[in-house]
């Protein structure tokens, strides 16, 4: 079961990494590839798969294990062709099935539920478009979008085999004892 801390900065990362992390997602949204590099630094030694969110570039150069996409963003061949593991997101079950024929080694799926680091998303997948999601494609699904400790456990039941969180980071502990 893996559990997916989307975080800002190193410490954050460290915090989540001693709190049960298995993989940490360096996450900034607007920032450009020269900031991630350097916000990144040391990312490399926490001895969990580190993965670079939007920005393929930055992953290549941090030496990340992987690099997660959205629908809209570029860059999937070059991520392959680095040999880099490809995370894409999906809400829905078309969309996942496009991901996993693109290449992706998972999907993160959702939002599962209402999430305010991401106000705009789609709208809730809910738990059965989850499992849907789950049931239609061969590569591991990570739930993302709302979860936290009183919620993760449903994801795995119903077939992810991880959850991410970004606002649940600073009680991660509790969340991975809920797993």
């Amino acid at each position: 079961m893996k559990l997916h801390a989307l975080v800002e900065d190193l410490d954050t990362a460290r915090a989540a990494v001693d709190g049960g992390a298995t993989v940490v997602q360096l996450r900034r949204k607007g920032a450009s590839t020269d900031e991630l590099v350097e916000a990144g630094a040391g990312f490399r030694d926490l001895g969990v798969t580190f993965v670079v969110n939007d920005d393929v570039e930055a992953a290549i150069a941090l030496g990340a294990d992987g690099v997660h996409l959205g629908q809209t963003d570029t860059g999937i061949e070059r991520a392959l062709e680095a040999g880099l593991l490809l995370g894409l997101s999906a809400s829905t079950r078309r969309e996942a099935a496009v991901a996993e024929y693109r290449g992706a080694g998972y999907v993160g799926a959702g939002p599962v539920w209402a999430s305010p680091s991401k106000p705009d998303a789609a709208p809730a997948i809910g738990l059965d478009g989850l499992a849907e999601i789950c049931s239609s494609v061969s590569v591991p699904v990570v739930a993302i979008g709302g979860i936290d400790e009183t919620n993760a456990a449903d994801c795995v039941r119903a077939g992810a085999a991880g959850v991410a969180v970004i606002r649940a980071v600073a009680r991660i502990r509790e969340l991975a004892a809920a797993l």
